[in-house]
């Protein structure tokens, strides 16, 4: 294994870890969280989150009873997605990319997509949907949200009365 590749499995690995203790910490005491960690060419699906891992990339969902979360890595892509009460997170990754979905509060929708090397974060409360593509700008629509795409060197903040884009337009 090369020192890039170990590289970016470290830092990707830290993203994840980072992640999952930010949904634990948010999530309402009531609806405990469940995690679907899939390991390289693994997959696991419960009720309320499923992820899936090509042979080189890897993936988590985290959902509560109330939320949903879909993680899926192709080559060479580390996905993570987490949707709590009542909010719905999809996270698809590939080609060194490493976007993570976060979606807490009812109506609140995160779909990142991850095509090219880089991070993104994607943050949406109760009524928000906030998109990455990795092939345009972020976007911040509903309530409070918040977007960064280094692929795209992109990002925008909605607190709620209207998205203001930051970067690359």
């Amino acid at each position: 294994m090369s020192t890039t590749t170990r590289r970016i499995a470290t830092v990707g690995a830290f993203s994840l870890f980072a992640g999952a203790g930010i949904a634990f910490a948010a999530a309402p005491a009531s609806a405990a969280p469940v995690a679907c960690p899939a390991l390289p060419n693994q997959t696991s699906v419960t009720d309320n989150c499923s992820a899936t891992s090509s042979p080189t990339g890897t993936s988590a969902g985290i959902g509560d009873t109330k939320g949903a979360a879909s993680a899926n890595a192709k080559a060479n892509g580390l996905s993570l997605a987490i949707g709590l009460g009542g909010g719905k997170a999809t996270s698809q990754a590939q080609n060194f990319a490493a976007p993570a979905a976060i979606a807490s509060g009812p109506g609140a929708i995160v779909n990142l997509t991850g095509v090219k090397p880089g991070l993104a974060i994607g943050i949406a409360g109760p009524g928000a949907t906030v998109t990455v593509t990795g092939t345009s700008a972020a976007t911040c629509t509903g309530g409070q949200g918040f977007a960064g795409d280094f692929q795209t060197f992109s990002g925008c903040i909605n607190f709620g009365q209207g998205p203001i884009q930051l970067g690359n337009r």
